[in-house]
């Protein structure tokens, strides 16, 4: 079975590429963007990736 950790990371507009390139360069995946909590111009992103990857 497929044991997964997970992160959540607030996504700047203007560098939204960027944050998601170094993520994923760390094994990260992209799971879901989503509007922020309290701010619904302020993206979340949910990333997921094999525990012990």
């Amino acid at each position: 079975m497929t044991k997964w950790e997970y992160a959540t990371v607030p996504l700047l507009v203007h560098a939204t590429k960027q944050i998601l390139d170094t993520w994923g360069e760390d094994g990260w995946e992209l799971v879901q963007v989503v509007p922020g909590p309290n701010n619904s111009e302020q993206l979340v992103a949910y990333l997921k990736r094999e525990k012990g990857a």
